[in-house]
């Protein structure tokens, strides 16, 4: 197996790859997936050294923590660190229901009996919200969070999507490992008052986004159709003049990245990973060709010259459209 670098997330939290898989796109959201290819490309991040997993058990509801646990099968457990998001509602066609998030106590206890079944395993290791719901207190969430966690159910309590005030009141009731928010060249929102917040409390950063849902990527064409279920079809950052201003920005990133021999992807990547120690960078790859391209990222050094140049390129606030649609946004803690 291969080694890559590993980060502790905050002070109380697992040591990780400082390079996590997000497999969600492996089951929904961003069009048809092949589920051979999906458990290849599991086998070969493990391979590569990558021990972070990222999932949710809406995502494919249920599908995605199955196909992780056919993975699981065939691997050490402790050769995996698994994230798990739970609180979002699905719907038999496919859709997401227009109710609040299900952060409950008893939700708590019900989701994560169900995740632990799908996943083959006796615990998971990071287990969050997905999202803050303002009707349920975030200190009755972390509270039975605590409970799971003593009972040896869960390893570490984590957060998802909220802002300063709400990581205080969760950290004043449990130990936070991180908080897993939206982080990249085009969304620099979690600098103002999120990650100083997080540092004070001594909590890690789990950033998923990093490469803006694929913008970043340098594989995104402006004719490109957005089939089946792929939210980016409602995305503002990829709609007609936002799409082409977004573009040019990366455009501007690729020349600096041709300047250092690496991909504009792997750019956007190692920018992520070297704004702190704390941080950790999630990559949504389905394919093992794609993995292997964000693991390069790995070895990337950025001098401070280089990063002078990234922020020229994309200077912070220069993104053209909302992260999400606006009734999305609305329900972010994250964005108050």
């Amino acid at each position: 197996m291969a080694t890559i670098r590993r980060r502790t997330l905050g002070t109380t939290g697992p040591e990780v790859s400082v390079l996590g898989l997000g497999a969600m796109g492996m089951s929904d959201l961003y069009g048809p997936a092949d589920e051979e290819e999906s458990v290849a490309t599991l086998h070969a991040a493990v391979d590569a050294g990558i021990n972070l997993i990222d999932t949710g058990d809406f995502y494919g509801s249920g599908h995605n923590e199955m196909l992780i646990g056919r993975t699981l099968r065939e691997r050490r457990r402790d050769e995996v660190v698994l994230s798990v998001k739970f609180g979002s509602r699905r719907t038999p066609d496919g859709g997401f229901q227009p109710v609040p998030y299900d952060v409950s106590p008893a939700a708590v206890k019900d989701r994560l009996a169900y995740s632990l079944r799908r996943l083959g395993t006796d615990y998971i290791d990071i287990y969050r919200p997905s999202r803050l719901n303002p009707e349920i207190p975030v200190e009755d969430t972390v509270g039975a969070l605590l409970e799971m966690q003593q009972a040896g159910f869960i390893r570490h309590i984590g957060l998802s999507e909220v802002g300063a005030e709400t990581i205080r009141r969760a950290a004043a009731v449990a130990p936070i490992s991180d908080l897993q928010i939206e982080y990249s060249l085009l969304s620099r929102g979690p600098e103002a008052s999120i990650i100083p917040t997080l540092r004070e409390l001594g909590i890690g950063l789990t950033a998923y986004g990093v490469l803006s849902r694929g913008l970043l990527s340098g594989h995104w064409s402006p004719d490109r159709q957005l089939t089946g279920n792929d939210f980016r079809a409602n995305s503002p950052r990829f709609q007609g003049d936002n799409l082409e201003a977004n573009l040019s920005l990366v455009d501007a990133l690729r020349r600096v990245a041709e300047r250092h021999g690496a991909t504009t992807s792997q750019v956007a990547i190692a920018w992520v990973a070297a704004q702190g120690e704390d941080i950790v960078a999630l990559v949504g790859a389905r394919r093992r060709d794609r993995l292997s391209e964000s693991l390069a990222a790995v070895d990337l050094t950025l001098d401070r010259e280089t990063l002078d140049e990234i922020e020229q390129a994309i200077p912070a606030g220069s993104a053209a459209g909302a992260r999400y649609a606006a009734p999305q946004l609305a329900s972010l803690d994250s964005e108050k």
